[in-house]
């Protein structure tokens, strides 16, 4: 017999379209690769116009709230999209015929393991969704924080942030291993016991550190921005995280210290103080006559008097002839400057002590300066 050439075309076709693998046929893998296909590229047209519509809202300032919304479900959709699509096929793909064993021993077929797949990854989208849409809430906390003094608040936000994305994790985590794949986990966390043990014994100071950083937020020492000292550690507070606390010093350099240790170590906030307290001690020599002592302390006096406006009036300037040193006589002077800006305070000493020099030279009263006299007898110079 013999067949034409559109015949034999035509038994070919037959053939590769009956053709099966894993039980399905030809047409059936094709299929499922169009749905694939056809899932995967809606999927990334809705996704792109969803980036694009939030991020344009996003600029305008207006809808903040709803472009954020949008930009984090768009990448979770198409994710969400391609499961659906993966999922639809069983309706033309057969895969209940190929029997396998699980971990367990126990005998599934992979109809089985593709829903278990499917299911997976819807779980999967959803939580990148939830983990996504953490945003939306981080802008209204930024919101609520923007409205008080505090900027520790605002560190506080990234911080909630980070905790609520890992909940998000470790609860779809769980979902998936006890309600997709049956998983025992009560039984797992058992079996886990010694090693939970072992590793709750590496993170003690992981653990030290996170409950530092609750009393931080608690107690609230200081604020970003503003200048502590920390045992041998002074600067300004620029980031405070659930493990360490970062400190730029006065000489630049970045200090990180443990949240542990800063709930624990006393901290003294600078920038807190009311005034800035000086003490000098104005030192004259000891051939000064006791009026021009007097005449010292008036002018220091009338100094003050002059510079009142910069102090409290609960602790206005006081000087006293309060002490015969070694070479010299003591004149204390106290004053507490007031705001407590430190380069203004430089200035106002700065603008203090030439005032001071300038009228002690008028007056011809000499400040002391370390000396030593040496007595000696006539009959041991003579020897």
């Amino acid at each position: 017999m013999i067949l034409t050439l559109a015949q034999t075309t035509q038994s070919a076709g037959d053939v590769w379209y009956h053709a099966e693998f894993l039980n399905n046929a030809a047409w059936q893998w094709a299929a499922l690769l169009g749905v694939l296909l056809a899932t995967f590229v809606v999927g990334k047209i809705i996704s792109f116009t969803l980036l694009r519509r939030g991020q344009r809202l996003i600029q305008n300032q207006r809808f903040v709230t709803t472009g954020t919304i949008l930009r984090s479900l768009a990448r979770p959709l198409a994710m969400l999209i391609f499961a659906a699509g993966l999922y639809s096929a069983r309706l033309f793909m057969h895969l209940d015929n190929v029997i396998f064993t699980d971990a367990a021993g126990a005998p599934k077929d992979f109809l089985w393991l593709w829903t278990a797949v499917c299911k997976t990854i819807i779980v999967i989208a959803v939580g990148w969704a939830v983990y996504r849409l953490v945003d939306v809430l981080e802008v209204f906390l930024l919101r609520l924080t923007s409205k008080t003094h505090t900027q520790l608040d605002d560190q506080l936000v990234p911080i909630i942030r980070k905790t609520l994305r890992i909940f998000v994790i470790i609860v779809a985590g769980l979902f998936i291993a006890q309600n997709i794949f049956h998983w025992d986990i009560g039984t797992l966390l058992t079996g886990l016991g010694i090693g939970g043990l072992a590793f709750a014994l590496a993170a003690k100071d992981t653990l030290a550190n996170f409950f530092g950083s609750i009393t931080i937020f608690t107690d609230r020492p200081f604020q970003m921005g503003e200048r502590v000292r920390m045992g041998d550690h002074e600067g300004i507070v620029e980031e405070v995280g659930f493990r360490s606390t970062r400190v730029r010093t006065l000489t630049g350099h970045l200090v990180t210290i443990p949240n542990s240790v800063v709930a624990n170590s006393p901290v003294e906030n600078v920038s807190r103080r009311p005034y800035i307290k000086r003490v000098l001690n104005v030192t004259i020599t000891y051939d000064t006559p006791p009026e021009k002592v007097a005449r010292a302390v008036e002018i220091i006096r009338e100094m003050l008097g002059a510079r009142k406006s910069h102090f409290p009036t609960d602790n206005p300037g006081r000087v006293y002839f309060n002490e015969f040193n070694d070479v010299s006589l003591n004149i204390v002077v106290y004053y507490w400057y007031a705001p407590p800006e430190w380069w203004d305070y430089l200035e106002f000493t700065h603008d203090f002590n030439m005032e001071l020099l300038r009228r002690f030279n008028e007056e011809a009263i000499e400040f002391a300066f370390p000396t030593q006299t040496l007595y000696l007898k006539k009959g041991e110079l003579e020897n």
